[in-house]
């Protein structure tokens, strides 16, 4: 199969998104489903229609649909119903937390629920790797059902986390799809490229709309779909997962999951509970240094997409090599850490308890 014949789903997709973005905007202006001054908002706006992930989700089923039809679905048939099932119950947790509100901790309890549902429908983390022997070891059941549990939640609000300027979530699940797509075809999984084709088109359609400055927000509807479709793209991509196999997906989603690790172990070191929002995180450093939300923006999609070339340069490193690889990237990650000054907390105490009402998680 010719990589090209993607590109109908994926236009699919994004023209399905855009059509009904304006419409997703008119209702969510209707029910009052709007966007207020909280802790989360970097800058509020009076009145922005919430939601957008109903479009973006309505271009990812559409475009699902047209690739699946490329594909022997009783193949992948229970896969499918697990991604269906799961995304859908996210979807709808989303536009209930964008109405009503959740708590983090309802939010992460609905998160573990659409996880199971994942894993009980055939997507778990089932080896273990020797890095240098390659050498594969079976997890016990329990422990590999637990670390993909964790991953499908993690990287669900990870996302989730990320979604605090215009188009910023939008876009780096672009970035991160494409490059968990390649890794998907690389392997020959074509389910795992349907997916990322489809999730890719509902938010290429819908970015025109939200990148900066933003008529619409996807809220939490479009960031939880979004970071659910994304790990479990990741948990396609490698059919075989192996802990070792799974640094590549690991690393294309660094930027995401390193914000939230770093928020959690700030909070933990500086006596504050880790569900407290504050404005520390790596895009509202980007945003004060940029003094812009574009310009920050754009440097946040840079530093994902370096992170995602590395992620596929390193599909082809075995052994040793993998090793030192993976060494150098980690010591110049924490370099690149520490001149954004996420690493440092001098001062963030009061910097973060003085932004609470700003944005943030």
């Amino acid at each position: 199969m010719h990589p090209l014949v993607f590109l109908i789903p994926l236009a699919v997709g994004a023209g399905v998104a855009a059509l009904a973005t304006p419409f997703v905007s008119r209702l969510a202006l209707y029910l009052r489903i709007v966007d207020r001054s909280n802790e989360r908002n970097e800058s509020p706006r009076s009145n922005m229609p919430l939601l957008g992930g109903i479009a973006i989700s309505a271009g990812f089923f559409v475009a699902l649909a047209a690739g699946l039809t490329m594909i022997d679905v009783s193949e992948v048939g229970t896969r499918l119903a697990g991604l269906v099932a799961g995304s859908m119950f996210m979807l709808a947790s989303g536009i209930y937390d964008d109405r009503f509100g959740l708590s983090a901790g309802s939010k992460a309890i609905l998160c573990s629920i659409a996880a199971v549902v994942a894993i009980e429908f055939g997507y778990q983390i089932e080896y273990i790797t020797d890095p240098i022997s390659l050498e594969s070891t079976v997890l016990p059941a329990w422990l590999g059902w637990l670390i993909t549990l964790l991953w499908i939640v993690g990287i669900t609000n990870a996302v989730n986390l990320v979604d605090g300027l215009d188009g910023l979530a939008a876009g780096v699940g672009i970035i991160i799809g494409t490059t968990l797509c390649i890794i998907s075809w690389q392997g020959g999984q074509i389910f795992g490229v349907c997916i990322g084709v489809a999730l890719i088109g509902g938010l290429l359609g819908f970015l025109p709309f939200n990148f900066a400055p933003a008529r619409i927000f996807m809220g939490d509807t479009g960031s939880l779909f979004t970071g659910y479709v994304l790990s479990i793209l990741a948990l396609e991509g490698y059919r075989q997962v192996t802990l070792l196999t799974f640094v590549v997906p690991l690393l294309a989603l660094a930027v995401p999951i390193l914000d939230t690790l770093i928020s959690i172990l700030r909070r933990l070191r500086s006596g504050n509970p880790v569900f407290r929002p504050d404005r520390l995180h790596m895009h509202h450093r980007l945003l004060a240094t940029e003094g812009s939300h574009r310009n920050a923006v754009l440097q946040f999609y840079l530093l994902t997409a370096a992170f995602c070339l590395i992620a596929l340069s390193f599909t082809r490193l075995r052994g040793f090599a993998a090793v030192s690889f993976l060494v150098a990237v980690a010591l110049l990650t924490i370099r690149l850490l520490r001149n954004l000054g996420v690493l440092s907390l001098d001062g963030d105490k009061k910097r973060s308890e003085a932004s609470v009402g700003g944005n943030g998680q």
